[in-house]
């Protein structure tokens, strides 16, 4: 591509795009128009890439109308300009002029933009240098990221906080679970709100330093992230009693009212946990006038609610049975109701109690903590479509899972990670791993495998993704529609979902006028679990050129991205239609790729 010849389609798609900016207003991506039902290569620009820049941006999220700084690092080579693009339409370009500088997105609200920069060259052709997504969001609900910490020490100086919050604002996440903040767990915070410990300890006896814990919020907020403090929903330490916790509040694990229901903790520990009734309205009250003292004194935005998942048949002080879910309904309206301008979120341990939970309609967003009864991939997707019913289809998805969970070694195994990331990401969910470190282990503060240099990169690029095409991938509008896909590549079947081994797997979305095809490699994977218990999930083979068939008819364009190569840059397709089917190309295969067929 010429320095004319780009100069001219971009303006035309610009004034497409402008003209259409700002129309509906909920997760469809603005309309355009396209290419006639065939489209030859000769019309197709090829996209090369030289990831040799950096981009990052100010915040994790923008609210509709907020600008968005953008800063770029290394050498920008001559003609670079920036776009940005909401789906394959361009709405935004500039020629690139320093290395800080501002763009506002169009008003819409929850949409995602990728911004690349890119070079015209000869032969109708571009290469990219650098991407990044950006989310304009009102509520961070609405496509959760969400992140944790786990450790409030000393080490945590304020450089290293702001390390940590400037990796986690380039992986977009906008929501942070503090994890084991508390002095008790019926006494959250340390000290009172006049009154107020500079260091008090936890369950596990570690040190906590509350100008720490003060430190990370304001760094979060500075980027736009949403500060949530972790705590049971029913949990109390021995020496309840003599802060004002009632046995008679407690849940027992036999009619007689004196077997309590007990959590051990190891040796060493501050405490056992004694867990109470959660449908106890006294129990509720209490806690949640602790939970004032918490607002009172520290900026945190909401409530992350943890339960121990099905603990069998559990009774009250006097005898009655209680029924835990029921008693989580009743929980999460009673703290709504205590502050109804804070975020809720309520963990389903093993998706335990998650029809009520989510049916209250009272949390931000489906959290669920995945184990051996959800362990493979089939499971993730099964489990998505259950919550969003109870949801009336309102509300997303956030997996908390751990990977690699019997790893013999220092790092993740890379492969598992990916594979695991490129089916949550692809069925419209979310995956909580990354924090002060990568999560590796329910008890968050465990370290004990750390990302490769070579993941760290590759989790960029599909934070990246999940933002940047978030309208297609978690959109409120997003229907199922099976798609008809095959290849006559030799050694590449292509079967419907659920995942199989030794064949890609395809799953197929609607949203408005666009099909969306999805494609997992699972060729040379050696087990269907999405945990990679044992790291052992081997890197997929890259597959190039693929060629495929699709039944469309009425196609304006077909485009294709993937987070594993051009840094998710879309590529448009070329196509010929063959009856019913469109056949066309795809250029590239490794983990995950997306399809998207616009009519």
């Amino acid at each position: 591509m010429n320095s004319a010849k780009p100069m001219k389609m971009n303006i035309l798609t610009i004034a497409i795009a402008l003209l259409f900016a700002g129309c509906g207003g909920d997760d469809t991506p603005t309309p355009s128009g396209g290419n006639t039902p065939e489209t030859p290569q000769s019309e197709v620009t090829t996209v090369r890439a030289d990831l040799s820049l950096e981009l990052t941006t100010d915040r994790a999220l923008y609210r509709p109308g907020q600008a968005v700084t953008f800063t770029v690092e290394g050498e920008v080579p001559s003609g670079a300009r920036v776009r940005y693009r909401n789906g394959f339409d361009i709405v935004g370009e500039q020629a690139l002029s320093g290395s800080t500088w501002t763009w506002t997105p169009p008003t819409t609200d929850f949409a995602g933009y990728l911004a690349d920069i890119y070079v015209p060259t000869a032969d109708n052709a571009e290469t990219v240098y650098a991407t990044i997504g950006v989310d304009v969001s009102s509520d961070w609900g609405r496509y959760p990221r969400y992140g944790f910490v786990g450790t409030y020490d000393r080490s945590k100086t304020s450089d290293v906080i702001a390390s940590e919050v400037a990796f986690l604002n380039r992986c977009h996440i906008n929501g942070i679970q503090f994890y084991d903040w508390q002095m008790k767990h019926h006494w959250p915070l340390g000290g009172t709100p006049g009154n107020l410990l500079a260091t008090y300890t936890d369950i596990a006896n570690r040190t906590i330093v509350t100008d720490v814990v003060r430190d990370y919020i304001s760094q979060l907020h500075q980027r736009g992230m949403k500060c949530m403090f972790y705590n049971l929903c029913y949990g109390a330490y021995k020496d309840g009693p003599e802060d004002g916790v009632s046995d008679d509040w407690g849940l027992y694990s036999q009619a007689d009212g004196r077997t309590r229901d007990i959590l051990s903790m190891p040796a060493g520990w501050k405490s056992d946990i004694y867990l109470m009734d959660p449908s106890n309205t006294s129990w509720q009250h209490y806690l949640a006038q602790r939970n004032d003292d918490v607002y009172a004194a520290l900026d945190f935005d909401g409530f992350h609610i943890d339960q121990l998942g099905d603990r069998g048949e559990r009774y009250n002080r006097s005898g009655q049975r209680v029924k835990l879910t029921e008693g989580f309904t009743s929980f999460i309206n009673a703290m709504k109701a205590a502050h109804p301008d804070k975020s809720l979120v309520m963990n389903a341990v093993a998706n335990f109690g998650s029809q009520n939970i989510v049916s209250t309609g009272n949390v931000d967003f489906m959290y669920s903590e995945l184990w051996d009864g959800e362990a493979q991939y089939a499971d993730l997707l099964s489990i998505l479509k259950a919550n969003r019913g109870y949801s009336g289809q309102r509300l997303n998805q956030v997996y908390a899972a751990y990977m690699n969970y019997n790893r013999k070694g220092s790092q993740f195994n890379t492969p598992g990670v990916l594979m695991a990331d490129a089916v949550m990401f692809g069925i419209g969910a979310s995956h909580l791993e990354l924090g002060d470190h990568m999560l590796c282990h329910e008890y968050f503060p465990n370290t004990d495998l750390r990302m490769s240099e070579t993941l760290r990169q590759a989790i960029v690029r599909y934070y990246d993704f999940l933002v940047a095409y978030e309208q297609l991938l978690r959109g409120t509008d997003i229907t199922e529609a099976a798609a008809d896909v095959t290849s006559s590549k030799s050694g590449l079947t292509i079967n419907a979902w659920p995942p199989k081994l030794k064949g890609v797997t395809s799953y197929s979305t609607a949203i408005a006028n666009r099909q969306v095809v999805h494609l997992f490699n699972f060729l040379q994977a050696k087990s269907l679990s999405w945990r990679d218990m044992d790291s052992e999930q081997p890197e997929p083979r890259l597959q190039t050129n693929i060629p495929l068939k699709l039944k469309a008819t009425g196609v304006k364009r077909l485009w294709a991205a993937t987070p594993d190569a051009l840094a998710g840059a879309p590529q448009q397709l070329a196509f010929t239609q063959e009856g019913q089917y469109i056949a066309f190309t795809l250029p590239s295969l490794k983990y995950w790729t997306m399809i998207v067929v616009e009519k």
